[in-house]
């Protein structure tokens, strides 16, 4: 393994503990130990990025952020210039218009339509329950302001949730398709009313 320190291995009371660097990572059992050691060169080409698990867990515990993949990817998506925001409704009717006008005034490329979804939560002191709709709303994350400002002027409820995630990986004819069909409006600085 090319570039890869093999992890030191010290004895103490019966059972080995491993280091990687100056860091104790688990202690093993001495036939854990063993298989582990013999399975190694038995790892296939594809299998050899487990490897490379302990290492971002290192860096995740030092503070330090793991290695990033390059934006300049083959495929030519930069991770994270797409988000998935998730908004809930009371109720199917309610959602769909919304879905409708977001697509129609292009702050989003697709709204997919969960119903029968429960949500529990706390509201004004007391908990409740209610079946809603979830709508997941695929859109460029620059769009997201925009359409949460919408979802606000339109949505009946007095605090409406919208929250999103970027998209760091998918089909990459997808994601772009997401960005073309929602150009005008990201060009655009200000909604249409």
């Amino acid at each position: 393994m090319r570039g890869v320190r093999a992890p030191a291995i010290l004895l103490g009371g019966g059972l080995p503990v491993v280091f990687v660097g100056r860091h104790r990572i688990h202690r093993l059992s001495q036939a854990a130990l063993l298989l582990s050691l013999l399975w190694m060169p038995a790892l296939p080409p594809a299998a050899s990025r487990l490897l490379s698990l302990p290492r971002a867990l290192m860096s995740m515990a030092s503070g330090s952020p793991p290695a990033q993949p390059s934006p300049a990817s083959h495929s030519g998506y930069v991770p994270g210039s797409v988000s998935a925001a998730f908004v809930t409704c009371p109720n199917e009717k309610v959602a769909k218009e919304i879905a409708r006008a977001v697509v129609e005034k292009r702050l989003a490329a697709c709204v997919n339509l969960i119903p029968q979804i429960t949500s529990i939560y706390e509201w004004k002191g007391k908990i409740e329950e209610d079946s809603e709709v979830l709508m997941m709303i695929k859109t460029p994350s620059s769009l997201v302001p925009a359409l949460t400002d919408f979802v606000r002027s339109v949505h009946p409820y007095e605090v409406a949730e919208v929250i999103s995630l970027p998209v760091e990986q998918g089909n990459p004819p997808y994601l772009h398709w997401v960005r073309q069909v929602t150009e005008s409006a990201s060009d655009s600085s200000t909604v249409p009313p």
